[in-house]
């Protein structure tokens, strides 16, 4: 049975009466902690939002290669300023059972997430038995690492205190026997006899006796984190890399076998792969059911876009990598957030990354998290301007990614879902638009303009204003009376995408 906080801090009153005095310390200190505001969740009024310390929020990022805790070079509180300076609310980190090779893994040059020799803090205390892949003695996965255990509780702190939600990353795929060459849990870097296994089984049940390492791992970040409420937990990054099973096609006009390869395959997880999700996901609701706080679940479920069948129980959020807008369209249906988990692929200019989060959030989505390669080992401020990596970041996008944020906090986040009426014709541009009974408005035209808005609008009176999305300036505005039916509006001139806020005034009665 899940305990209640407040149940939970009873039964910590009747151990306290039973142990005495001694017991009064600790009792205080888990009376504090089960006495804070519920942890991030969905709004109950609108599930494919967050509801977080009293607010309805969708959720913006841009940041590092998710190395910021088990890296030992990397300035996490600088980083952490550098998000928050510009209003952004997320950020990504893996926990530490997945490391990448410094210099080489997916041409990453460098790399947050592939510490140097000896740098890697690992979750695993060292062994006194040289012979780690990346570095110094061999870990021993029956004792825990203290130094890492303080910069991830540390870490998530200084998030906290900046409003900014942390994705815990569990696990990932390995890709490859680079990867699974640094995997603490490759029998050649631990002393504790791993299984010797298929790298390709290690996120499966047949993984032999690192099932019950993965286990004890998981149930201890899960405990470590619990007293946060600006934590969510992510299964695994990219289980369909390992175990793929090819579930459509971007392009299906493309010869094979193009047509059925990344960058244009989509691909899910198999079964496999979701047996053994589904037990990690268990771990964790089972540990947390006797904690205070019980934290959001992600599952990241494919690639590009597919409508989901069926998520692991006990998950609300559905996250995808290399987003289309339609993978928050077509899955709006599950009322649960639906969110662009990583970006990447498009080049280093800002105008993709910008342009995307744009249509996914207005199409729907709850969270948009660019993969910025901007941030490195000692540009923890994000100005790595030099080619580093299959994606963009920039000063500039962090910039103008804040402005979207902004655009959306102006607006009553539960109250909007996507609207595919009242937009009628916009002429050489794609759409996008949400909206609520209310009268409220959020419409991003991705394109090039000025042009001529046909819009469906009920009689009312109105207040237009168009945003630069790269300035965020007011580009212009315009108040009028209209008598219900089709109006068409104006547009300012712009590139690369333009949004509206509109508004119909409804005025008391005197």
């Amino acid at each position: 049975m899940r305990w209640t906080r407040w149940g939970f801090a009873r039964r910590l009153f009747a151990a306290a009466l039973l142990l005495g005095p001694a017991a009064l310390l600790p009792l205080r200190a888990a009376t504090r902690m089960v006495s804070r505001t519920r942890p991030i969740h969905l709004d109950p009024r609108n599930p494919h939002y967050f509801r977080f310390r009293g607010h309805t929020v969708a959720l913006t990022g841009s940041g590092e290669h998710y190395g910021a805790v088990l890296n030992a070079d990397f300035d996490f509180r600088k980083y952490l300023a550098t998000l928050s300076a510009e209003g952004l609310n997320y950020t990504r980190i893996f926990g530490g059972s997945y490391v990448e090779v410094p210099a080489k893994s997916f041409g990453i040059l460098r790399n947050d997430l592939a510490p140097q020799a000896g740098r890697f803090v690992a979750p695993w205390a060292r062994s006194d038995v040289p012979g780690y892949a990346g570095g110094g003695n061999k870990f021993d996965l029956s004792r825990w690492n203290s130094e890492y255990f303080g910069r991830y509780r540390e870490f998530l702190a200084e998030a906290s205190r900046r409003g900014v939600i942390v994705e815990i990353t569990l696990f990932s795929s390995q890709y490859g026997e680079a990867q699974w060459n640094l995997s603490p849990f490759n029998p050649s870097n631990n002393v504790n006899q791993t299984s010797a296994i298929d790298w390709k089984k290690l996120a499966t049940l047949e993984n032999g006796n690192i099932l019950s390492f993965q286990e004890q791992y998981t149930r201890k970040l899960v405990r470590e984190a619990n007293g946060f409420d600006n934590v969510i937990f992510e299964i695994q990054n990219e289980p369909w890399s390992d175990r793929p099973a090819l579930a459509g096609v971007v392009n299906p006009y493309l010869q094979k076998p193009a047509r059925d390869i990344f960058p244009n395959s989509i691909d899910l997880a198999d079964e496999m792969s979701l047996i053994w999700q589904s037990r990690v996901a268990q771990w964790i609701t089972q540990e947390e059911a006797a904690l205070p706080n019980q934290h959001l679940l992600a599952q990241n479920c494919a690639n590009f876009r597919f409508p989901i069948r069926e998520l692991v129980a006990g998950v609300s959020i559905a996250n995808f990598h290399y987003a289309y807008p339609e993978a928050a369209l077509a899955n709006y249906g599950l009322n649960k957030a639906i969110a662009y988990d990583e970006t990447g692929f498009l080049g280093r200019e800002d105008e993709a990354y910008r342009r995307e989060a744009w249509n996914f959030l207005l199409s729907g989505g709850g969270a948009f998290d660019a993969l910025d390669y901007s941030f490195s080992p000692g540009h923890e401020d994000g100005s790595d301007l030099e080619p580093n990596g299959p994606g963009g970041g920039s000063p500039a996008l962090r910039h103008q990614l804040g402005i979207l944020q902004k655009f959306l906090a102006q607006f009553s986040l539960a109250d909007l879902q996507p609207d595919f009426h009242t937009v009628r014709r916009a002429p050489g541009v794609a759409a996008r638009v949400l909206s609520s009974r209310a009268g409220e408005y959020a419409v991003y035209l991705d394109g090039d303009g000025p042009l001529q808005l046909t819009l469906a609008l009920p009689s009312g009176q109105y207040s237009a204003e168009w945003f630069d999305t790269r300035t965020g300036a007011i580009g212009g505005r315009e108040a009028f009376r209209h008598g219900g039916g089709r109006k068409t509006l104006e547009s300012p001139a712009f590139r690369q995408g333009i949004a509206l806020r509109l508004r119909r005034i409804v005025r008391k009665a005197v």
